[in-house]
């Protein structure tokens, strides 16, 4: 697109013979805004937060009673070793003195209890959502992403460049957000099967019996702090841009990038 300068006038209005006419090439636009998450999935992602943590910090209240408190019960389970030789295990006394977790049960267990009902209605209301709109299509892994999140590993240790295209998610996110998701239908249902073990024996059963349903809840809840920690690393490292979409549902792209839009009315 090209304009044309116009001539610079005197005091007297008339145009100056000497002002010379000239023609600037302004750039096109290089950047857009995107719509990348809809309003209904940043509410549950941010419902979700503070419902999780509430849910893990309650875990350890009960755990607390139920594995290692002043009387000593006999089953300290949970640790990482071999045969029976123990490396660590987790929280130790130091741990429960410091955030003063003992003798605080009854409140890890209403809080519990209570969170696991938001907990379990806004993870349903994310798949119907995620299913309904479409939005499933950006985040259930492809046939290369196992390859893609190998390349993304390798460019976050630096061990090479380039990461792969994408559109909404590359390939690692696409494979650890359906992880998460499946993630938390295992805490709910070892959860349930932890809490009503009688009336839901059935269950239980099936999950191996009452202490192997807690040995699931357990290694799940440590799998979900993980991919938390991780998380929220990549998001730093990631930049504004990217946390910028989940509070507003736009980010800034180049031009060429791949229409988010584009892909969600094809149906693809």
């Amino acid at each position: 697109m090209s304009t044309q300068a116009l001539p610079l006038l005197p005091d007297d209005g008339a145009p100056s013979e000497s002002a010379p006419v000239t023609e600037e090439r302004t750039s096109a636009a290089s950047i857009r805004l995107e719509r990348k998450h809809p309003l209904a999935i940043r509410w549950m992602h941010w419902v979700n937060f503070p419902v999780l943590f509430t849910m893990i910090w309650s875990g350890i209240l009960i755990y607390w009673n139920d594995s290692d408190n002043a009387y000593q019960h006999a089953h300290r389970v949970y640790r990482v070793g071999l045969g029976g030789w123990t490396l660590f295990r987790f929280f130790p006394d130091w741990f429960y003195k410091l955030f003063h977790v003992p003798y605080h049960v009854t409140q890890g267990l209403s809080y519990h209890f209570f969170f696991m009902w938001v907990f379990a209605l806004n993870g349903l209301a994310w798949v119907l959502y995620t299913w309904l709109s479409g939005e499933w299509r950006f985040i259930l892994p492809q046939r290369q992403s196992l390859r893609e999140a190998i390349q993304v590993t390798l460019v976050d240790l630096h061990l090479r460049k380039g990461l792969p295209a994408q559109t909404k998610y590359n390939g690692a996110q696409r494979i650890a957000y359906t992880a998460t998701a499946l993630m938390g239908v295992m805490m709910l249902v070892t959860g349930v099967a932890i809490y009503k073990p009688t009336q839901l024996h059935w269950i239980t059963t099936l999950l191996g019996g009452y202490e192997m349903a807690r040995w699931l809840h357990f290694w799940t809840t440590m799998a979900f702090l993980g991919f938390f920690f991780v998380h929220v690393a990549q998001v730093v490292l990631a930049g504004w841009n990217n946390f910028r979409a989940m509070v507003s549902g736009y980010e800034v792209q180049r031009v060429e990038a791949p229409s988010l839009e584009a892909e969600r009315r094809s149906g693809r």
